[in-house]
Order: structure tokens, then sequence, then C-alpha cells
């Protein structure tokens, strides 16, 4: 079997990273640690001819059909102008569309030349499996499966966050409004949210925790979610929403029924879109800088070896407003 950056890593003790810029000739290092890596390379055999890879002139950007709507694109937008912006400052062409798995995903490929996949959000594994079976470098954003690269905001730290802030104020009974946990972001959102309620030794109540129904547009799920909460006997008085676009339709929902926020009940969302701040109750939220999100991907793919797996996560920063704390005159 051919050498890897990963087994020259194992010999010398080193990082991939560091591997990788050694062998490419890039700043960082002392002479002697790329002189070592250089030799070690040549003794196990690697071939040095990865290095000359093809020069990336086209990318193209994948977004999953089910992200291509309304509630999707105050996240997704900034993502892509991030990638576009980093595009630009390579000389590389970006390219954009939407797919899903019966949309005749390797003629797309095909039809815009593409010699890189950025693929933002949700997928199928079975549509990554086609995907990579074309051959080109591959970098998941807002999502992350084993052996494929990857760029993801901290979304355990995340919901951790949102969850311990909701304890600190004072508030006992947190509900979690959550989308279908087949999503990695949501998957690991929950869990962060669950990881803070057991360190402060609060027991997780099940029938607080409510999934919106799928198939069914985000602001209805939403508000049906929000208004199962309410209906309960003892109903929250705090929620955790696996995104803005939820909170606020979360939020609208505990208005209509007359509750105050946040004296009554507190909402905290994730994302920090641009609506979350201009919301009758600016929204408390996690800040993702997802136009940094679409240019590291960009730059997975062209600092990334083809045969390396690279995991990134970006710090998400808690945004408290007047949605869970209240401020004077309000």
């Amino acid at each position: 079997m051919s050498v890897t950056i990963r087994d020259i890593a194992k010999a010398t003790g080193l990082s991939s990273g560091t591997i990788s810029r050694a062998l490419k000739n890039e700043g960082g290092l002392t002479e002697e640690t790329r002189r070592m890596v250089v030799e070690t390379a040549r003794s196990m055999g690697y071939d040095m001819g990865r290095l000359r890879q093809k020069k990336l002139r086209r990318l193209t950007f994948l977004l999953h059909r089910q992200h291509n709507n309304m509630s999707s694109s105050p996240f997704y937008t900034p993502v892509l102008h991030g990638a576009a912006e980093a595009c630009r400052k390579h000389g590389i062409i970006l390219s954009f569309t939407a797919v899903g798995p019966a949309d005749g995903i390797v003629e797309q490929i095909r039809l815009h030349q593409s010699d890189a996949i950025l693929c933002a959000g949700y997928f199928e594994p079975e549509l990554l499996a086609v995907l990579r079976s074309i051959g080109k470098p591959l970098v998941l954003i807002d999502m992350k499966l084993a052996g494929y690269t990857s760029a993801n905001p901290d979304n355990m730290m995340g919901g951790y966050l949102a969850a311990r802030h909701l304890l600190d104020i004072g508030r006992e009974r947190i509900g979690f409004i959550s989308g279908s946990l087949a999503h990695f972001s949501i998957r690991e959102r929950a869990r962060g949210f669950r990881q803070a309620l057991f360190n402060a030794g609060v027991l997780a109540d099940p029938r607080l925790e409510v999934m919106m129904q799928e198939g069914v547009e985000l602001e209805a799920a939403a508000r049906e979610a929000m208004e199962t909460l309410l209906a309960l006997p003892h109903p929250p008085d705090a929620v955790f929403c696996y995104n803005d676009a939820a909170a606020l339709v979360a939020m609208d929902a505990c208005m209509r029924a007359g509750l105050k926020v946040p004296y009554d009940i507190s909402i905290v969302g994730f994302d920090d879109i641009a609506a979350a701040a201009h919301a009758r109750r600016p929204l408390t939220t996690l800040s993702v800088d997802k136009s940094a999100l679409g240019a590291l991907g960009v730059e997975l793919l062209l600092n990334g070896e083809t045969d390396e797996v690279i995991e990134r996560v970006l710090p998400v920063n808690l945004v408290v407003r007047e949605s869970t704390v209240c401020r004077p005159n309000n």
C-alpha cells in the first residue's frame, strides 16, 4: 500500500498538518523539522509527486434541496458568501446548485466542470458516497461524517452554553425544540444541552423535549411544537430552540398565548441570523461566524491532502439579549 501523510505523522510523532506544511515547504516550521519530515517521507517511499496537485480552478458549492428555503437561507447564504469571497481571493470560479437524491448529481458535477466540491448542510450518506465516487476533493460544511473532511461550528458547546445560561438566570423547567436528529448539528446541540443539565444535577424531562414534525413548513412545525409545550400541565419556563428561525416562531407563539418574554418564559436560539437582533424581543442566541465557516471549507480544499481527513471546529459565542434577560425600561 502507498505511504500516506498519516503514516509519516505516526512515524515522526508530528501532526498531519505539520507533515503537510513541511512537504509543501510552507512557513511556520524550523528548517530542522522540515528536513526531518522530508527525509522520513523519502525513506518510507512517499510519492512526492502527490504534492504537485492540479490547481483548483472551479469549485461547486452544493446545498441540499431541503435547505434551499426561506427558513434556511439566513444561515446558508452567508456561508456561501464566505466561500465565494475566499474563492475570489484565490482566483477560483465558484458555482452553486441545490441538489437532492433524485437529481442526477454526477451529471450536475460534470456540467459544472468542477475540480472540487463543497457540501453544505445535511446530505444523505448514500448521496455523499456517490459524490465521493466521482473522485473530486470533497469537504463537508455544517455536517460531519466519518471518513470525510469537515468544517463545523462547535454545536455541542453551543447547546451547553444555551442550557447553562438558562440555568444561571434561575430557570428550572427548560424545554428543547428540536429538528430531526439525523442532522449532525442538531444532534450535537441536543447533546450539549443535556450535558449542561446533567452537570447541574437537573433531571432531563422527556416531556419538555419536542421534535418538530418532518415534512411540514418550519413556521407551522415550530408553532405546533411550542403550543405542545405550553399545553403541558407544568409548562416550561424557558425553551432552547435548535435554531433562530424556530426560536422566533416559538417566541411569537408564547406572546400570542399571553406570556411575557422574558418574565414568564425565556427563549434561546442558535445561529444569530440577522433577524435575531431585530425581533420584537431581541433573541438570545449562539453566534456562528457563518462567513468564516464557508471560507474554512475552501481553505480545507486548498490545503488538505487527498488521503487525510481533517475535522475543523469553529467556536460559537453566547449573545445575550432581551428574550432571556430583562433590560432597564423593558
